[in-house]
């Protein structure tokens, strides 16, 4: 059974590669793919080995400061750790004055009310400190407080493997552990195993792995491109979505009904996927925001902004998707040239061209026999 499956896969391959249409093309994408990977291969290896490097600096550091606890620290060093610590604990860090005097440690400024204690306790635990004053000026809201708009909420100091992206170091742990799990365990600690080697390698959370997250948590593709045309016909084709099947190589068919389009897209292996897009903003002459509906089969979110520029239109697409199967269908899917941003690279040109001359692309899902014009 193994040899019959062995024969079937290589016999696909070969047709995969050695057809006489596409095989060139392919064996020349996945070469640059694997020249591609051996320069990301080199470039983890440098960053690797430096933060262990780092790390053994650090523990050496921390062993030293052990040894000598109790010991009077500079207060100019125990700024620089204190300072060091607020940004993992307040949104607003550079709201915070921090003063020391023979290792009593000062914090005044405004803060919002629920960062506080955890501040505070946080400062209390740094190496040197004696003792903490407070003078925090809390607020429940930022309100009117100019230092305290806008920021990013921090969640304080977690352990490195709660958090969504990891450090080089514990990715070659962890995948170490993995590929131990995959090569020598049962079948559920193979499963295990794969799992976190692919956490580490791809350092993306197992939500998007496995395609459970959100659409603004999943995969981002972006892709910038000049249109040497008015940018009120270039808004005018976008608007119109059933304009879409006419230069894009995937998309069969878009129906629009006021601000929502249902989409039916040739998948994988030519299934149909379908899924249905609602605009949530649009500025003439400027900009398209679209999101899938909850009930949609592909989770995904964009926009695309136009700017005028010399004579033309500057064109950026922005698009964040949940690929099925989540990052593996996205590997699989990519490896292919089927993934979201080859396919969108080579649309965005069908456009370009469809705009500037007038000439129908002949591999659109949705040929024409005549020159589309924008309603």
């Amino acid at each position: 059974m193994n040899r019959i499956l062995s024969s079937a896969a290589a016999g696909a391959l070969a047709m995969y590669f050695l057809d006489p249409q596409g095989g060139r093309r392919r064996r020349a994408r996945t070469r640059d793919k694997v020249e591609y990977a051996k320069r990301r291969l080199r470039d983890a290896y440098d960053v690797t080995a430096r933060d262990a490097r780092h790390r053994m600096v650090g523990l050496q550091a921390t062993s030293r400061r052990l040894l000598h606890r109790g010991q009077s620290v500079p207060d100019e060093t125990l700024v620089g750790r204190v300072r060091a610590l607020l940004g993992r604990y307040c949104s607003h860090p550079h709201a915070i004055e921090v003063g020391v005097h023979e290792g009593e440690v000062t914090l005044a400024g405004p803060i919002l009310a629920h960062e506080a204690p955890g501040l505070v306790g946080a400062v209390k635990s740094v190496a040197g400190v004696r003792r903490v004053s407070s003078e925090l000026v809390e607020h429940r809201e930022a309100g009117k407080v100019s230092s305290l708009q806008g920021g990013v909420p921090r969640r304080g100091q977690r352990f490195e493997l709660m958090q969504d992206n990891w450090s080089p170091s514990a990715r070659l742990l962890v995948g170490t552990v993995g590929l131990a799990l995959l090569l020598r365990g049962g079948l559920f600690s193979r499963l295990g195993g794969a799992a976190l080697l692919a956490r580490a390698i791809t350092n993306l959370d197992f939500a998007t792995l496995f395609g459970f997250a959100d659409a603004q948590d999943g995969i981002e593709v972006q892709k910038t491109i000049h249109v040497h045309a008015p940018v009120g016909k270039v808004f005018d084709f976008w608007s119109h979505f059933e304009n879409f099947p006419h230069f894009m190589s995937k998309v069969r068919d878009v129906h629009v009904a006021g601000n929502r389009s249902h989409w039916v897209v040739r998948g994988p292996a030519g299934v149909a996927v379908e899924w249905t897009s609602e605009v949530v903003k649009s500025e003439p002459n400027a900009l398209i925001e679209w999101r899938s509906t909850p009930d949609s089969h592909v989770q995904h979110e964009g926009e695309v902004r136009f700017e005028p520029e010399n004579s033309g239109t500057r064109v950026t697409v922005c698009l964040c998707y949940v690929p099925p199967a989540g990052a593996f269908g996205h590997a699989v899917a990519s490896l292919f040239g089927a993934d979201p941003k080859s396919e969108m690279d080579a649309d965005l040109m069908r456009m370009k061209t469809m705009i500037e001359t007038g000439k129908r692309p002949h591999d659109a899902a949705q040929p024409l026999n005549s020159v589309l014009s924008t309603k």
